[in-house]
This record gives structure tokens, C-alpha cells and sequence, in this order.
């Protein structure tokens, strides 16, 4: 019995432990995503939480200033989600590489650390975060990869909680470039 139980926790930990992307296959990506430069200005994101069944639990729209002022990357992000509760969290970034990042903001635990390399900016924190159903403290690998338009950024961040898995995290963001109509087009 007690080897049943032992196996079965190795292959819930292997399991958790694949699947997840890595830095190194985005050396040759055909763009390059340049964190300052692309999060500096006005964006919108929309996202959704997903438990991990796959089920979504939470939906989100968020709009977001960036500001670059050459040592200090500052996103204010309000968050909107579909029960119209709203949040803001607001990230300090510096850079403390040619690659390499680190940032703070009032809910993340300790320093988020993050590296760049081609399309892709790969972001680890452990943040306390405020969900319907009470307070969690869970810790992020954060996965942003910038697309061909230059205007598009995917984020699908992995959630875990005590090394277990509970969930991903799946955002668009998109540069905003003026008002839209619901179609997309400029008006």
C-alpha cells in the first residue's frame, strides 16, 4: 500500500513537472520581444483563470499603462473581472542584466525575477492574491511570447501552490492603438 501511495505521488510530481516551456528553444525566435519597449504606453489584456481541470473559473479584462523611464519599468494594471470586481497591481521592474529582470509589487512575496531571450520572457513570483473564494498565496512561472505583428503578447502562466499544481493563468495582451469598435477595426 504504502508503495502505491509512494508511486503515485512520484507520478503526480513528474507530471507537473512536464510539459512546461523552456528558454532555450526560443534562441533563433523571428522576433525579438524587448520588455521596456513593448510595455511601455498604453495596452489592454483580456484573460482567464482556469482551474486545474481546465475548468474556467474567472474571467478578466485589463487595462494597462506602462511607463519606461530608463531604469524603472512601472505597469499600472486595473483589473475589471466578470463579476465587475476590479483590482490595480502595480509592478516596478528594473532591469538587472542585458536579460535579466527583477520587480516588485505591494502583493508579490519577495523579488519576481524574470530573463528574456528571443520572443519569450520567462517570470517566477510568489504573490498573495485576493480570489472569491478568500485569500491564496501561490507562486507563478509566467510565460509571455511576443507574436509577428509586434502588437500581441500570449502569457500562460502555470499556478502551483505548495509544489502542486492549481491552475494556469492564459492572457492576450495587445498595444492599443486608439479606439475600437467591437469588431477590432479602428474607427
Amino acid at each position: 500500500m504504502a508503495r502505491r501511495i509512494l508511486l503515485a505521488a512520484l507520478a503526480l510530481t513528474l507530471a507537473a513537472c512536464s510539459g512546461r516551456p523552456r528558454l532555450e528553444e526560443r534562441t533563433d525566435a523571428p522576433q525579438s520581444l524587448v520588455l521596456e519597449a513593448y510595455f511601455d504606453g498604453q495596452l489592454t489584456a483580456w484573460g482567464q483563470f482556469q482551474d486545474r481541470f481546465g475548468t474556467v473559473r474567472r474571467s478578466f479584462v485589463v487595462a494597462i499603462q506602462g511607463e519606461w523611464d530608463g531604469e524603472t519599468l512601472t505597469l499600472t494594471e486595473d483589473f475589471v473581472y466578470e463579476d465587475e470586481s476590479r483590482e490595480q497591481r502595480v509592478w516596478r521592474l528594473r532591469k538587472t542584466g542585458a536579460n535579466t529582470w527583477a520587480g516588485t509589487a505591494a502583493s508579490v512575496v519577495g523579488e519576481a525575477v524574470g530573463e528574456v531571450r528571443g520572443d519569450a520572457f520567462n517570470w517566477r513570483y510568489t504573490i498573495d492574491l485576493q480570489t472569491p473564494d478568500g485569500p491564496l498565496r501561490a507562486s507563478f512561472d509566467d510565460w509571455m511570447w511576443l507574436q509577428a505583428d509586434g502588437n500581441t503578447l500570449i502569457n500562460r502562466a502555470y499556478m502551483s501552490k505548495y509544489g502542486f499544481d492549481i491552475g494556469e493563468v492564459i492572457i492576450f495582451f495587445q498595444k492599443d492603438a486608439g479606439p475600437r469598435n467591437t469588431s477590432g477595426k479602428k474607427f
